[in-house]
């Protein structure tokens, strides 16, 4: 992704971000997938999965403030809050994405 990003840097790249910070995410490095994740947002703010996934960064972070926020935008976008993430092979990684957005939902509801 980072090479496609630096091939063609004038193309939209909200996609590339949002799989990057999900590859970030998915190995536990959240600090790190959250500045991504911002940018895929501010690039299409209408795409639910990137704020998903950041609301599930925060959550594990223990920055449940921000993560029910994201909750808050993601729920104007679409009525599920928690997919049910069948599109991830890895029962681990599904588990630890709907764990983190069930903690950013709880008290967001």
């Amino acid at each position: 992704m980072e090479v496609a990003l630096s091939l063609s840097p004038r193309a939209r790249v909200g996609w590339a971000f949002a799989q990057i910070g999900a590859a970030h995410l998915f190995s536990q490095r959240f600090g790190e997938a959250v500045p991504k994740l911002l940018l895929a947002i501010q690039e299409d703010p209408s795409y639910p999965t990137s704020y998903w996934y950041l609301a599930a960064c925060y959550a594990h972070m223990g920055r449940l403030d921000e993560a029910h926020g994201i909750v808050e935008r993601v729920r104007a976008i679409t009525p599920l809050v928690v997919p049910t993430a069948t599109y991830l092979r890895s029962s681990e990684q599904r588990e630890l994405f709907r764990l983190g957005l069930r903690l950013a939902a709880s008290e967001a509801a």
